[in-house]
């Protein structure tokens, strides 16, 4: 993993991060099934953003897209294994939903206008996707990326992709919480603090 900021000149938003607008079409507590796996580059990144909001129970960093036997961190980092870094959130329903996560994945915790890269990190295992674990969170996804892309949110195209969930392989245990347990690494004070504290400012309200 490299050092530099995982933003682009020219890429990502045009607005806000506040000013991303919530999800039209969103999942009822009745049928969200508080489960959700997405791929925005770093693990170490998305889990972070994630472990700060309220209403989430757990963020375990993980590889999807591929299989078994390539699953692992060394294989996955040479980027032809076909597998993503994701992490799987686990919610409740009652507290936050399967859109609101999406709104926060889309708006700050990476940059979904660029194709299988975020900064300097780059090859298909840090690809921007969504990985919907039924087909109901597969039509919120693609609904809200069409919102999104209609409401003209972003200075480039979209390079997220929905893929589905064949299997979710959880990471090697010192990838979990690393973050928290590793504050002062310099790829964490420089891509991955910078990412909470966006949505620390954008979303004080979601926070836990």
């Amino acid at each position: 993993m490299s050092n530099p900021a995982c933003e682009l000149p020219g890429l990502g938003l045009r607005v806000a991060p506040g000013q991303v607008p919530d999800p039209v079409l969103d999942l009822s507590p009745e049928e969200d099934r508080g489960e959700a796996v997405l791929a925005g580059g770093c693990f170490w990144c998305t889990e972070a953003v994630f472990r700060r909001l309220d209403g989430v129970h757990e963020v375990q960093p993980g590889y999807a897209g591929g299989s078994a036997d390539t699953a692992d961190y060394r294989k996955v980092c040479s980027g032809s294994t076909g597998h993503a870094e994701v992490i799987r959130i686990t919610y409740d329903p009652a507290r936050t939903s399967y859109g609101q996560l999406l709104k926060v994945f889309f708006a700050v915790a990476h940059d979904p206008t660029q194709k299988d890269r975020q900064g300097n990190d780059v090859g298909t295992q840090y690809r921007s996707a969504v990985f919907p674990v039924d087909e109901a969170q597969r039509r919120v996804a693609r609904a809200y990326m069409d919102q999104l892309t209609a409401a003209d949110v972003f200075a480039s195209p979209l390079a997220t992709t929905i893929e589905p969930l064949e299997a979710f392989f959880v990471a090697e245990a010192y990838h979990h919480d690393y973050a928290a347990k590793n504050p002062g690494q310099p790829y964490i004070r420089f891509v991955s603090l910078p990412k909470v504290e966006k949505l620390e400012h954008a979303f004080p309200d979601k926070l836990r």
